[in-house]
């Protein structure tokens, strides 16, 4: 089948971004065309976040809670409006400082719910105070734990009860009972979404790392067949044209064929496909190798953060499938710990071979907090890469990011 033929890359989601991940790994166009323009979608990531369901939910929630101070706010105009703002700033600063630091994030989760009840202590008659608190348990459900949800809701609803009870509310109990059963709902509503979310991001990188085996398999193949061909051709067609170029030898020492035009131009013949097919097969053996600039796009497409920056020489040919792999799973370790803990918008992936060896430099620009913990992630690769006969080094960069270098032979 032509390459123009072939079917346009299926469109999966990560993250809540579109990321092309062609199913077909041949032809022209293939995962290293498609992989790296569409690894960050164009929609800034402010605006994405504020586009998310929960996010607008919140937003149109605070509207309606920012419409009703005339009649909360009482005596205290000031103060309410300010309380209302705090809560609507850290709500939407939430998701950027937890990507920087994510105890700060807690600590802004720690405080909104004080922002609420003080809210709420201006007027406990009227509820939208409380409702600020369901809009907090949804964000607290998207990040914590559930037994430190089912602690926040309690808390929060003595609070509630409290502040009304001291007021004098005629149903304190009941009123409590509402908004917390509001706050349960919302829980497990972000929750729910919370796992979808994670089950469709882990389909989509599971899909992205058979994506990557596969052009690795594909790459691996296409190699070994090709040493394969080179090697029928040194061996049937050489010893064919050895054999015929001898038997033209035998004729020309024969004094009546000696003179023989048609033999000479036979024999010069012979000697130009001779060296035809050996620079064929020299050309062959020195294309050979792994190109693994499809496989890692590839691993890479689905996080909308970090962006993969490659640096790797044109030439450069991995020949064993061992070494490829280790390599590979190398950018996948270090891609998942750049989005989880460094909050990095960009991983550089350097491969440099030099003197027999395969050098490998990662390196993001985010910020890790505290020091380098060896988990199973960087066990793993430490053994992958000493199985090999290579060595890891871990660091710290510059900017305080994790740098890993590796030295493989190759």
């Amino acid at each position: 089948m032509p390459s123009d033929s072939l079917p346009a890359p299926k469109q999966h989601m990560a993250g809540g971004h579109r990321v092309d991940l062609p199913e077909v790994t041949f032809g022209r166009h293939g995962i290293a065309d498609a992989a790296p323009a569409s690894q960050h979608g164009r929609m800034p990531d402010a605006l994405r976040n504020l586009l998310h369901p929960m996010h607008l939910a919140g937003l149109c929630t605070l509207g309606a809670v920012g419409m009703s101070l005339r009649w909360i706010a009482g005596a205290h105009p000031v103060l309410a409006w300010s309380l209302l703002g705090a809560f609507a700033i850290a709500q939407l600063s939430h998701d950027a400082v937890r990507r920087r630091s994510p105890r700060a994030a807690d600590a802004l989760l720690l405080l909104m719910p004080v922002l609420a009840l003080l809210l709420l202590w201006i007027n406990p008659r009227v509820g939208t105070a409380q409702v600020l608190l369901v809009i907090w348990t949804a964000l607290v459900a998207s990040h914590w734990s559930g037994r430190a949800v089912v602690a926040a809701i309690g808390l929060s609803g003595l609070g509630q009860y409290l502040l009304m009870l001291d007021y004098g509310h005629s149903a304190p109990l009941t009123v409590t009972l509402l908004y917390t059963g509001f706050q349960g709902f919302a829980a497990v509503t972000a929750c729910a979404l919370r796992n979808a979310e994670d089950s469709r991001d882990a389909l989509v990188r599971v899909n992205a790392d058979l994506l990557a085996t596969r052009a690795l398999l594909a790459d691996s193949a296409r190699d070994s067949e090709r040493v394969r061909v080179a090697r029928e051709l040194h061996d049937v067609a050489g010893h064919t044209l050895t054999a015929l170029t001898l038997n033209l030898r035998a004729l020309a020492s024969d004094p009546q064929l000696r003179e023989r035009g048609e033999l000479r131009i036979a024999q010069q013949l012979c000697g130009e496909l001779m060296g035809d097919i050996r620079g064929v097969v020299q050309a062959m053996r020195d294309g050979g190798g792994l190109d693994l600039t499809n496989a890692l796009h590839a691993l890479a497409a689905p996080f909308p953060r970090p962006r993969l920056a490659l640096q790797i020489a044109p030439d450069l040919r991995i020949r064993d499938p061992a070494l490829a792999e280790a390599v590979l799973r190398m950018v996948q370790e270090a891609l998942t710990n750049s989005a989880r803990h460094a909050g990095a918008t960009t991983l550089a992936v350097s491969l440099v071979q030099h003197d027999g060896c395969l050098r490998v430099a990662i390196e993001d620009d985010g910020h890790l907090h505290g020091a380098v913990r060896e988990g199973n992630g960087l066990a793993g690769m430490r053994e992958r890469i000493d199985a090999l006969g290579g060595h890891l080094a871990l660091a710290t960069g510059r900017r305080g990011a994790l740098r890993i270098e590796a030295e493989l032979p190759a």
